[in-house]
């Protein structure tokens, strides 16, 4: 019962965490209002006669733009500088035909954005990117609905996201799948099989052909841009546009470029410079697209030099591609555009009539779609911006101006405009955004009550707990009725809020009154401010410190054990002051030795260097690969070693260890090193379907092995105690010893707990492996420093109250309940692990290739989980191990000598266990919900920042993640470890006799 008491509160604690969030998200997170409308072109007023009447939109997945670049970064790679050269070449010698931009890509860099940025012409939003995997179709108006109006025939082949997007707008499609990264060519190859037949065919049964390759994308996120690879993926684009060239008639246009480009390791995403430098070619083989562009006013044109080249070169927006195409093709540009119109490839004339009548068009389109979006409901959005906008649209209105003045005001009001739904384009819901922050900030404060509630009631907490749940669910109920009653009053008053949004937060926000009201005098109980909790709240304010936060978390943990190591200074006995400044020390190397595996940010350069990855390659260091399997074979017999301190090494460890937990972390070490010398082409090209089915079931069998067969065996033999029953003498009783009964809760529950460290282990790459090792150590290190620490206070307390007890071994005495500074630690210990297993608060730091652990394709519930787990899954681990410390070294019978055991004293033991197991899933949830709290504030207070997306609003949808895995790792470690490993302990002790051990 007591037990069920514990996981209601904690799962209670959950549903508050949920709703805050949901509130909070969706006042901060909203996506961009999608208007219905479509440009109808009745009289051709909206467009201008084709240039060309077919075009070839050819997309080379991640085409950085330096990789085409005439003048590359200096120093030049020989991997993919100087490969792809055909645009550069066919641009120097065809001035007037050929044209090669630096083309700018919003983030997200993910490829599903940037196909709807290249056929609408519209922003992205933050949030789109969470529909990467699975886009649904695009309904607002977009190039191939226009092709569509006007009767034009459009083909596809290539990365089959774009059926996903645009169902039924191919006449002819070939669609390979687009998110097996470990298939460096069959979508390539199945681009160039479809494609060079269509345009050798003469009859030219198309009118808009689209090919996506995907190689160059592959490649960077399977060896990096740096491997022998991509130099074959570039020289094989190289001949494919040769080709394509050959075979292009006078009257097709062609159009070559990259969705995103890609940053040094290889992935995409964020908003990078070298993510979001991409190429961009257009070539017309027939008529040349301007007779001569060095006339074009300089205002109309910008440039953008990338990173270390040495020149700078002619740089557009992506989205330019829409109006300019569009236009090319006697298309209307679709009605959402925000993009402009390209200048070189409408100056036919030195007058510079049609690019005036081309921008004519493109304004009266953008300043169309800005009013109906204005007329929305969304329309609000734009307030701050409409002034500047309605005075750049009058500028465009002026009389006598010349034509050059005219092109200048129009092309201007086209990029104020992009500039000013760039600004806005995150739809605030202040009132939402308000709600979801007052019960977050609520919710933290009703867990510190409940928190100290639990903390005074001692051994009497069950009872505690089983009257204010009463009260927090009447609570809850009445702000049920209170919610329905006020969205029923005072619907026309609550902007943006439906029925179950106020209920979400009444109930809640009620329970939460309750909570503190009930245990408003308990409150005493937290004597000290969490310092590093502040510390680390308060730090992402800053966007500086978000940015190291990686460096912060390091500091916080030794700050957050420094006054340990000062009562060990001062134990009353040596042994204990040994215990504490050993185990302190070893904590404080393990600490240092993760804080050497880094990833580092974009912002972090040039004062950071990255060790997690091999130099300039997505792929382990040299170093790392040879401690790989050691770590493995050895880390189950450190954790043994550890357990032996109690004797408690006996039983179910003596063959778990060993026999589950090492073969899984040698199996995870071994899917690794198999994708390591598969990546590595250490063997012939021929070996690499082997590598991949031998990887994938070796996994898969150890998944199986760990969680069904060392799982199973730990539920029937939960227990690590062995007995002994030597022959009695003549004349004495028989004694029965049991061995480990000083640690028989902990015991048992680590082994729970390495049962899914086994399997983060194996998710994650082989630097992060060494990582979680060392993190695995420094927790039960850590968990002996608690104990002695306990041990000093104890006998503190003793010799405070009675001098003469220190020497009565008959005096049985309280084990001291465990505070929050000991559960920051812990916390810190998730969150350092977070960063040094490769991660950051960014998303071109997810390590995409844990998505293909357990299949060689993306399988959207396997791979989620798999990515989850490895970036996730440290976090995961540090919720779940918190019940060890008040299970470790907490024996069944008590802490008096045999003499002086009860059945009242070991059911006291046993209450306290359970009761500080709550507490300290309490104290966890509590640390990450106030970094959630300091995180959405500061998106909060800075949603108009410049780094609003790049830096607070990341962080912010981390820490959410962080405290929703943080919860149901506590709920799962209250719910079936500390149940099962009580219920097996009180029922081996329940009325035994026993000389201990």
């Amino acid at each position: 019962m007591a037990f069920s008491k514990g996981f209601a509160l904690l799962a209670w604690i959950l549903i508050l965490h949920l709703a805050g969030i949901y509130l909070f998200t969706s006042g901060f997170l909203l996506t961009r209002l999608s208007l219905p409308d479509f440009t109808l072109c009745l009289n051709n007023n909206c467009t201008l006669p084709p240039t060309h009447t077919r075009a070839v939109f050819l997309i080379i997945d991640a085409l950085r733009f330096d990789f085409v670049s005439p003048e590359p970064p200096v120093p030049a790679s020989s991997i993919h500088h100087n490969i792809l050269t055909l645009p550069r070449e066919l641009t120097a010698a065809t001035p007037r035909n050929s044209f090669l931009f630096n083309a700018y890509s919003d983030p997200p860099t993910a490829t599903l954005q940037r196909i709807k940025a290249l056929t609408t012409g519209s922003l992205p939003t933050f949030v789109d990117i969470g529909n990467n995997f699975g886009g649904s179709a695009i309904a607002e108006d977009s190039i191939m609905k226009q092709l569509h109006l006007a009767g034009k025939k459009a083909v596809f082949m290539g990365d089959d996201t774009w059926m996903s997007v645009f169902p039924d707008s191919f006449q002819m499609s070939f669609p390979y799948d687009s998110f097996n990264v470990e298939d460096l060519h069959t979508v390539d190859e199945g681009v160039i099989k479809h494609l060079f037949p269509l345009l050798e065919d003469n009859s030219k049964p198309f009118d808009f052909l689209v090919g996506h390759f995907l190689g160059v994308d592959h490649v960077g996120h399977r060896v990096g841009p740096d491997h022998p690879s991509m130099k074959d993926k570039l020289e094989q684009m190289n001949r494919v546009l040769a080709r394509v060239v050959e075979l292009l008639d006078r009257e097709t246009l062609l159009v070559v470029l990259g969705d995103h480009g890609m940053d040094r390791a290889g992935d995409h995403g964020g908003d990078g410079t070298l993510e979001t430098s991409s190429a961009m070619w257009i070539y017309s083989k027939g008529a040349p697209l301007s007779i001569d562009p060095s006339a074009i006013p300089s205002g109309l044109l910008q440039y953008r030099t990338f990173p270390n080249a040495p020149a700078s070169h002619r740089s557009i927006q992506q989205i330019d591609i829409v109006p300019t195409l569009s236009l090319l093709l006697g298309l209307p540009i679709p009605f959402n555009n925000l993009g402009s119109v390209i200048p070189e490839l409408f100056w036919r004339d030195r007058q510079g009539a049609g690019l005036l009548r081309a921008l004519e068009i493109n304004v009266a389109q953008i300043k169309s779609y800005l009013d109906a979006y204005r007329a929305s409901s969304s329309g609000g959005e734009l307030d701050n911006d409409w002034l500047s906008l309605m005075s750049a649209w009058t500028a465009t209105q002026a009389a006598n101006l010349t034509v050059d003045q005219n092109l200048i005001v129009m092309s201007n009001y086209t990029r104020v405009a992009l500039a000013a739904c760039r600004s806005i384009w995150a739809q605030f819901n202040p009132f939402l955004m308000g709600l979801g922050l007052a019960l977050l900030a609520l919710g933290v404060a009703a867990i510190w009550a409940t928190y100290s509630g639990l903390s005074s009631a001692g051994d009497n907490w069950d009872q505690w707990l089983g009257d204010q749940l009463q009260k927090y669910v009447r609570g809850a109920a009445v702000g049920a009725i209170v919610g329905l009653l006020i969205y029923v009053g005072l619907d026309s008053h609550l902007p943006g809020m439906d029925a179950l949004d106020c209920i979400l937060f009444c109930a809640p926000f009620v329970s939460c009154i309750v909570m503190i009201a009930t245990s408003a005098p308990s409150l005493t109980s937290l004597k000290s401010l969490p310092v590093p909790l502040v510390l680390h709240a308060i730090a992402f304010l800053s966007n500086s410190f978000t940015f190291w936060e990686d460096r912060l978390v390091p500091f916080l943990i030794m700050s957050s054990i420094a006054p340990l190591m000062l009562k060990g200074i001062t134990a009353p006995s040596s042994r204990l002051r040994w215990r504490i400044i050993g185990f302190s020390t070893l904590f404080a190397v393990c600490v240092r030795l993760v804080s050497t595996s880094t990833v580092c940010r974009e912002e972090q350069q040039p004062y950071c260097h990255v060790t997690f990855y091999e130099s300039s390659s997505p792929s382990a260091p040299l170093p790392v690969l040879y401690l790989a399997v050691p770590t493995a074979l050895s880390l189950p017999w450190v954790l043994r070693r550890f357990l032996k301190i109690s004797r408690s090494h006996l039983g179910l460890a003596k063959f778990f260890l060993p026999g589950i937990l090492m073969p899984t972390l040698v199996a995870g070490a071994g899917y690794w090193l198999l994708e390591w010398a598969d990546s590595a082409a250490i063997l012939d090209g021929e070996w690499t379907p082997i590598l991949r089915i031998a990887r994938t079931w070796l996994v898969r069998a150890s998944f199986f092995f760990v969680l069904v067969g060392g799982g199973s065996l730990w539920w029937a033999v939960p227990l690590c105690l062995d007995i002994e029953s030597p022959p009695p003498k003549l004349g004495e009783k028989r004694q029965v010893t049991v061995v480990g009964y000083a640690n028989a809760f902990g015991s048992s529950y680590l082994l729970f707990w390495t049962i899914f460290f086994a399997v983060v282990y194996a998710t994650s790459q082989l630097t992060g492996q060494l990582v979680l090792a060392l993190t695995a150590v420094a927790l039960v290190a850590y968990l002996e420093i608690v104990d002695s620490v306990r041990d000093v206070r104890m006998l503190e307390a003793l010799a405070a109250s009675s001098p003469s007890a220190l020497l009565n071994l008959e005096t049985p005495s309280r084990s001291p309940p465990i505070r929050f500074a000991d559960v920051v630690p812990v916390a810190l210990l998730g969150l350092h692990a977070f960063y040094g297993t490769g991660h950051q608060s960014t998303i071109s730091s997810i390590q995409w290739k844990s998505a293909f652990l357990l299949t060689s394709t993306v399988d959207f519930t396997l791979s989620a989980l798999t990515v989850t787990l490895n970036s996730f899954g440290p976090l995961f681990l540090a919720g779940l191990a918190v019940p060890l410390l008040a299970l470790w070294n907490r024996s069944p019978l008590g802490v008096g000598p045999p003499a002086a055991e009860t059945p009242q004293a070991r059911r006291k033991t046993d209450t306290q266990v359970q009761g500080e197991s709550v507490v300290a899933g309490l104290g966890v949830m509590a640390y990450y919900a106030v970094l959630l709290l300091g995180t959405a504030v500061s998106a909060a207070i800075l949603r108009r920042h410049l780094m609003v997306w790049k830096v607070f609003a990341p962080r912010f949808m981390a820490a959410v993640v962080e405290l929703v895995v943080i919860d149901a790792a506590v709920l799962l470690g209250f719910g079936v470890g500390v149940q099962r490993v009580g219920d097996r302990v009180s029922h081996m002790f329940r009325g035994v006799g026993t000389q201990l051990a």
